[in-house]
């Protein structure tokens, strides 16, 4: 069950190019063409798809602009079975989303096409912002969240878009079992981390977490005791878990001084990048002037939560995320429940192309995700703005 030609070849085009280069008028008339072709090439495989898209106020084919092609909210894809364009023999994997308890997550599924995009187009992104050399790879997860799986959660599906950057890869966390199905970390292994810091001392080493669990897993234990890192040369990636640690007064610059602090390293070093696994194989980090960028294979429309007219720059709204990557799910044209205001249309001055946007946090009464199935105990404030 392959994709058409047309579409395979359009994508490749795309993930060629170095992904901040294309300006904005020449990357929306390809993105437009494309995503007219991949709508149609949708509404073939899946009648419920095919649907909605007959009933959308207007034919895309007539659309102009691709704020005007027919959008999906994101929460069809809690369906199950998963919304799909394959049948469930060509299912390579699914990605499911991180959910607090009682909530039903996202899944989406991917097939082989697909996946191997995924991975190239989060690949293409990081390797803009880091380099592409190898080195070390610390994962501050535990050891299951690395192993491959054809179900893969939220966390899993994050850690593992990195390997391919990594020399060798250490996890620094114990499992163990809190609640019913939320994985609990059993400890931070203390020795093989410090262990690993005395050997990556001059080293450039990769570090990846979400947000909530490197703050509270690794900064805080460590930093309470006056522990260290001096790994100057490391890049620390991370994502998710914000809205936990703004509820405890973790801004964050709290928490790029933290994690500074720890490493020993420059604030420039660490970088906090938005994604969703609904949007696979794109995310956007924050580049040098704090602002998040669009790759060439997407696009990010930010519309006005009453209106849903696209916003001008300065004004906030929802998220609407925009990719060519998918062909097993009809994931092109997303309407998120996330907000962000947007910074600029035109180039930012750190030499990327494209709208600059600034994430702000969940819409209002909008469901809460889960941060990476952690569970939800309250903690108490210390010296670093945290938790203990």
């Amino acid at each position: 069950m392959s994709t058409p030609a047309e579409i395979e070849q359009g994508i490749e085009r795309l993930l060629q190019k170095a992904p901040y280069s294309v300006d904005s008028e020449q990357r929306h008339r390809a993105l437009l063409d494309l995503l007219k072709k991949e709508l149609a090439y949708a509404c073939e495989k899946n009648t419920r798809f095919r649907n909605f898209v007959e009933h959308w106020p207007a034919d895309f084919r007539d659309a102009e602009r691709i704020a005007d092609l027919p959008y999906l909210p994101v929460g069809v894809f809690k369906s199950n079975p998963p919304l799909a364009l394959v049948s469930a023999d060509h299912v390579a994997r699914t990605l499911t989303s991180s959910a607090t308890t009682g909530q039903t997550p996202s899944r989406i599924v991917l097939d082989t096409a697909t996946a191997r995009r995924m991975s190239k187009g989060v690949i293409t992104i990081v390797r803009d912002f880091v380099g592409p050399s190898r080195r070390p790879y610390l994962v501050v997860d535990t050891p299951e969240n690395l192993a491959a799986q054809t179900q893969l959660g939220a966390r899993g599906a994050a850690i593992q878009a990195l390997r391919s950057f990594a020399t060798e890869i250490v996890c620094c966390l114990g499992s163990g079992q809190r609640g019913n199905s939320d994985p609990n970390f059993s400890g931070l292994n203390e020795e093989k981390l410090l262990a690993c810091a005395a050997k990556w001392k001059d080293t450039e080493v990769l570090v990846y977490g979400f947000t909530y669990v490197i703050w509270t897993e690794l900064v805080q234990p460590l930093l309470r005791r006056g522990v260290t890192l001096n790994l100057p040369n490391v890049r620390v990636l991370h994502s998710g878990g914000w809205k936990r640690l703004e509820q405890q007064a973790v801004t964050r610059d709290v928490f790029i001084d933290g994690v500074a602090a720890l490493f020993g390293c420059g604030p420039d070093r660490i970088v906090d990048y938005y994604g969703m696994v609904e949007n696979v194989g794109v995310i956007y980090p924050d580049c040098d002037q704090g602002n998040k960028h669009v790759p060439n294979f997407a696009e990010v429309i930010v519309r006005d939560p009453l209106t849903l007219a696209p916003v001008r720059a300065g004004e906030r709204g929802l998220i609407q995320v925009c990719s060519v990557l998918p062909t097993s799910f009809p994931g092109f044209l997303l309407l998120t429940e996330d907000m962000a205001e947007v910074i600029g249309y035109g180039d930012c001055s750190c030499g990327r192309k494209g709208i600059s946007f600034r994430f702000s946090g969940r819409a209002p009464k909008a469901e809460v995700r889960g941060c990476g199935n952690l569970d939800s105990t309250r903690y108490q404030p210390t010296q670093w703005g945290g938790v203990v």
